[in-house]
Parts: structure tokens; sequence; C-alpha cells
């Protein structure tokens, strides 16, 4: 007999129960993916990367499997039992699960025999072999034996109630498993409740006061041991008490107190504090140092530049990763070795000092953000350095250091390869031109969009599918927002338009013929009044290479000439560094232009420009050393009406012609198409 079908909220609750018990923790992911590796050697085998001349082992990512690498280090792959398993002898892997017995006895069987014996010493042990439901991050021995000897001889001592509260700090009264260790949560641990930080980050790895968990999961009979690498200690003060107790935070004590910043470092949360010790402030010139602590939103940016959003404890850091600051930036944090390294350099001088509200690593460099700096700040050695060189040069470094707010358009170092041009006073003038009048970012700029220059200049903004520009110039890299200015890497220097397209050919005296063709065609007008012209103009050399008698048969008809002149002339204004593989373009004539680039030159219709760019009000222009054609005005073609295909072929292939008089389907088909010729003149 059929079973009647479930009800649809039933089936969707026993799909969610199922999702979530398949659902894993990173940690579970990654031992899975180390048991997954291992599995060719045996039954409840995991791969282990262990980092070379060192005893730090780590169960092992996709991604790390195929790197090698912790930390930038190389790893040599070994093969251990997976937690809760050990080998039988004579027999293939570890197919043998650990005894169950207390966690006293567990303690001796993971590796933290050290915890062991001090437990005994304690008077904790009757309370670990006895009957509960407890978990204890267990202290590897590796991790007792790194204390100081005066460390170590202040828990002991003392009638031993020092080393029992600081192995009951590392117990939880009840069972907890790496899927309970959720992260950014805290559990109370059985001394005084004190609370313990648990973070679970991503890549797998887990921390309990940025202790990393190295075996964990052993079962017991009253409870669960995690073996940890380090030995941890109770934690009281906030990120706020741990900043107004170090001497070496006396700058940023003070910095915080002045930006307001007491309040939130003080409140509940998980941070993490990239605190600038007083050496790494007394690296600044004295004159940035000022001006930033002088401005309360330059020094505000700059304290939350060196707050992350999440605590990040150093052993959770196995490779590079970006993380985002309360300021709104990131910041490339990394290791090397047993180094943590911030945008690449090692500048951590101590890190884990572990807070209620998060975690402080000291830094002896301060990290000044974008938002703080001035415009040469922010070109400091940059793609744009030699163009500060430039402006400073001209006499225009006040309006690039002060709360004036403007735009700077700085042409790449590549511009000037063979050295800075001459600055005399028709290049301060450009320079000031470079200059654009109120804070902009690109992502906001529009096509047809005009700024205005501190040179009086007008400048227009032109977007295309794969650039932006402004004139001839196009943005070469992600602009740089700073206090008062933003910085814009451009690909060359502007030329600013001088006049309309007819003045800046009158102007050129390589366009005397141009000029002459377009007046004598009536196209003056056309190219003086206000548009978005490309022009391909030709040369004088283009029309002497012309035959002489073509020449003047073109020069003694207007309305021809004025066709010609057209084609070269499309109403849209390109720009060089708009151009990619191939544009095609309306001519005002009406055929279609193909402006492509090869080998970084520009070509028209297959022809190389001489010169781009050549900037007017009204468009820009290209020279051209050869006068182009239209389509229908080449040679052998006729103007009146496009070549038939068909007519060709009917015309070359005669044996084809002597089958379709044969056959009675096709002659009507070639009998129209021969009188369609004859009617052309193809015969």
């Amino acid at each position: 007999m059929a079973q009647p079908p479930l009800p649809p909220l039933l089936l969707l609750l026993l799909l969610a129960l199922g999702l979530a018990a398949a659902a894993k923790s990173p940690y579970q992911q990654v031992l899975q993916h180390s048991r997954l590796r291992g599995r060719q050697h045996g039954p409840n085998v995991c791969a282990v990367q262990k980092l070379i001349g060192t005893n730090r082992k780590y169960f092992t990512n996709c991604k790390q499997w195929y790197q090698r690498k912790i930390c930038g280090k190389s790893t040599v792959i070994s093969y251990e039992c997976c937690p809760g398993y050990e080998k039988v002898p004579g027999e293939k892997g570890c197919p043998a699960a650990l005894p169950l017995s207390n966690i006293y006895e567990t303690l001796g069987v993971v590796g933290s025999a050290t915890t062991q014996l001090y437990s005994d010493r304690s008077n904790l042990r009757p309370e670990i072999e006895g009957p509960g439901s407890f978990t204890i991050f267990a202290p590897s021995n590796e991790a007792w034996a790194s204390l100081s000897a005066e460390t170590l001889d202040s828990l002991v001592s003392n009638v031993n109630i020092e080393l029992l509260n600081a192995l009951r700090y590392h117990m939880v009264n009840k069972r907890v498993l790496t899927d309970d260790l959720k992260h950014g949560t805290t559990l109370n641990s059985m001394y005084q409740d004190l609370p313990i930080q648990i973070h679970h980050y991503p890549n797998g790895i887990v921390t309990v006061n940025c202790a990393r968990l190295l075996k964990a999961d052993h079962h017991a009979t009253n409870g669960v041991v995690h073996v940890i690498d380090k030995v941890i200690a109770t934690t009281t003060n906030s990120i706020q008490q741990i900043i107004e107790t170090e001497d070496s935070l006396e700058t940023l004590r003070a910095a915080v107190a002045a930006s307001d910043l007491n309040s939130l470092l003080e409140s509940e949360g998980q941070y993490t504090l990239l605190a600038p010790t007083n050496e790494a402030f007394e690296k600044i010139p004295r004159e940035t140092l000022n001006r930033i602590l002088g401005d309360p939103e330059a020094l505000r940016d700059l304290l939350n530049h060196h707050i992350l959003k999440s605590a990040m404890c150093a052993e959770a850091i196995i490779a590079g990763l970006t993380m985002e600051t309360l300021e709104g930036t990131t910041l490339d944090v990394g290791c090397s070795g047993e180094e943590l390294t911030l945008n690449g350099k090692p500048i951590i001088a101590n890190k884990d000092v572990l807070a209620t509200n998060g975690v402080v690593h000291f830094v002896n460099e301060l990290l000044i953000p974008d938002s703080a700096k001035t415009l040469f700040e922010l070109a400091q050695e940059s793609e744009v350095s030699k163009s500060m060189d430039f402006f400073r040069q001209a006499g225009l470094s006040s309006h690039l250091t002060g709360s004036e707010q403007v735009t700077l358009l700085a042409p790449v170092n590549d511009v000037f390869k063979d050295g800075l041009p001459v600055v005399d006073s028709n290049m301060k003038n450009l320079l000031l031109n470079h200059i654009v009048r109120d804070q902009l970012s690109s992502k906001y700029l529009y096509h047809g969009q005009k700024l205005q220059t501190l040179g009086d200049k007008e400048l227009r903004v032109f977007v295309y599918r794969n650039n932006l520009c402004i004139e001839n110039a196009c943005i070469a890299a992600h602009d740089k927002r700073g206090r008062f200015g933003t910085l814009f890497s451009m690909d060359k220097m502007l030329t600013p338009p001088t006049g309309s397209v007819m003045d800046v050919l009158k102007a050129d005296h390589r366009f005397s013929t141009l000029v002459a063709a377009i007046q004598s065609a009536g196209l003056t007008e056309n190219l003086n009044r206000p548009g978005t012209f490309t022009v391909f103009a030709p040369t004088n050399e283009a029309f002497r290479a012309m035959p002489q008698g073509e020449l003047n048969k073109l020069m003694g008809n207007a309305k021809e000439l004025a066709n010609i002149l057209k084609f070269h002339v499309a109403d849209e204004i390109l720009v060089s560094g708009a151009v990619g593989a191939l544009v095609r373009l309306k001519s005002m004539q009406g055929d279609k232009l193909e402006v492509s680039m090869k080998n970084n030159v520009i070509h028209i219709n297959k022809e190389p420009v001489a010169e781009s760019d050549i900037m007017a009000t009204n468009g820009v222009i290209y020279a051209v050393n050869s006068v182009l054609q239209p389509q229908a005005s080449r040679p052998h073609e006729r103007g009146d009406e496009p070549a038939d295909p068909a007519l060709e072929i009917f015309k070359q292939a005669s044996a084809l012609s002597k089958v379709s008089q044969r056959n009675p389907r096709l002659a009507p088909v070639y009998s129209r198409l021969l009188a369609r010729m004859k009617n052309s003149g193809g015969f």
C-alpha cells in the first residue's frame, strides 16, 4: 500500500535539518580535506603540513596543499593519525579509536602530559577524573616549556593556588566541540566565570584567547580535550585601558583623547588595534605630524585606519589577506615566517596583546591613510613622483599642500622618461591647467562634463567603453583621494584646446591646402560652430601625393570636394586613448571610418596617422598623410550604386552561364541578371 506524501511544511523542516547537519565548521572542513589527502596511507590518516625548521604543524586546506607554504615559508607533508585515532601494530593507517577515558588520562595520550602533571600537582586531578561534563583547553608540552622560568615559578609556588586557578581558567563547565566554537563568542571559564574569547576563522584556524587549537575534539568520558599552543592568561582590560597603561603608547593615548575615540575603544565589540608606538610617531616628519594632529578629521581618519573591524589573532594569519579598517579602507595583513606584516612590511613589534573587546598589536611605523595626506604626500613613491618635481619647480606647491580643494591631473613618470621640460611662463600656465577646481572622484565623472582649471581653462570629460579621458589624456590608475585634494594619474600631458577646428587648422602651416579646400567646399561655418567633431585632416603632403589630374579635378568640383572632405569628419569626439583594436565611426558623408591601434600607432582605414589628439574647442584633429577615399570613389568602382556580387559572379563564370541556359529552372534567373548587366553597362 502506497504511503501518503509528507506535508510540504514537514518536507521543508527535514530539508533544513539535513542542510544544518551537512554544514561543517571551517575547522571540520580543513580536517576533512586533510583526511582526503591522507587516505591513501590508510584509514583515519590526516595529511599535515609542517613548517620546515620548526615544530609547527597545520592541517592542510586545498590552497595550502598546492602552494606547500605557510607564511611564505616552505613546508613538508607528513601523515599522522587524525584526532581520536591511533595505530595498531601490523595494520595500515590508524584503524583504532583512542580508548575512551577520563580527561586526566586523556591528557597523557594527546600530547599534554605537562598539563596532566600540573593537574596532579595542583590537586585538580580528582575533579577531572571524576563525574561531570567539562571542556579543557590543554596547553601542549611545548607551550609549558616556552614559559619563562619566572612565570612558571610564580604559577607553581604559593601552595599551588595560582597553578590551580590558571588551570581552571583553561576549563569550561560543559562539553564544547569545535562546531560549537563560534567566531567572536566567549565562554565562561571555571575560574571566577572569567571569559575566554573564541575565534573561528574561515581558513579553519580556531583560537582561544589567541592560542591556536592544535588537536581538537578528543572525547573523554567526562568531557572533551582540545590541545592549544599557548598557556592562556586572564584578560580584564579593554583596548582603551591597555593604551592608558602602556608607556610606549603615550603619543597614541593623547591622539585618541583628542579624537574622542575613547568610548569606542572601551565599548563592547571585537576590534583589532594596530597600536602605533611612540617610536612610530617619531619617524614622521614633524611638519606632517603637527598638521595631522592639528586637523581633527585627518587625525580621526588616521586612527580609524589603525583599527580593524574584527579581532585578528596572529596565529590565524597563515597567508596574506585583505582586511577592512574602521576608516573604510583596507590593509594587507600577512606573515613572513614568524613575523606579521602590514602592507608587506614586518612592522609589528609586539603581537596578540589580548583585551576584553579585541586584540592589540603594537606597530613601529605609522600607517597614514590617503585621506589624511596632502597631494604631495599622496604622490611620494608613486607613479607620478616626477610630476610633483615639475609642479614644485613651477612654484605651484602651495596649491598642492594647503587646504584648497582641487584635483591634480598628474602625468605618470613615463611621460618624462627623457627628462622634465623647461619651466617658463607658458609651461607654468599649462601646469595650472592640470589643476582642476574642486575635489573630484573619477567614478562620478560623466561624458561631456566641463571642468574648470586654475588656469581658467575649460576641460571636457570623455567617457568611453574602455577608458575615461579628460581632453587628450586618459586616467591611467585609480585616483587617490587625499585630505583636500584628489590625484588623477594621467597617461600624458594635457593639451587644452585653443580654438575651433578651423582656428587650429589655420594656425598650422601643414594644413594650408586643406583650409583652402574647406573654404572652397563651403564647409568653413560647419567646422567653426560648436560641436563634437573628429577630423582626420590631410596634410599638404597628402594632397601633393595625389595625381595632379585627379587633384585638379577634385578641386574643381565643389560638390565632390565637399563629399570627400565630409568623409574625413565624424560627428563625435574620439581621442586616441579610446581606440582599441577597432572603432567604427560614421562620417558626415555617410560611410563608416575604421580607426584602429597597431604597434601604438593610430590607423584610419588602415592608413597610419601622423599626429594624434590635436585638441580643438569643438573636436579633435588627427593629421594624416593621405587623402581618404570613400568606398564609392575608389578606382574601378561605380559611385551611383553598390557593387552587386551576383553580377560579378555571372560576369566571370561563363561555364555557369551555359549550364544555366540549359537548365529550365535556372534559365529565367540568368535571363533577368543578363538584362540587368546590359542595362548597367556591364558588357
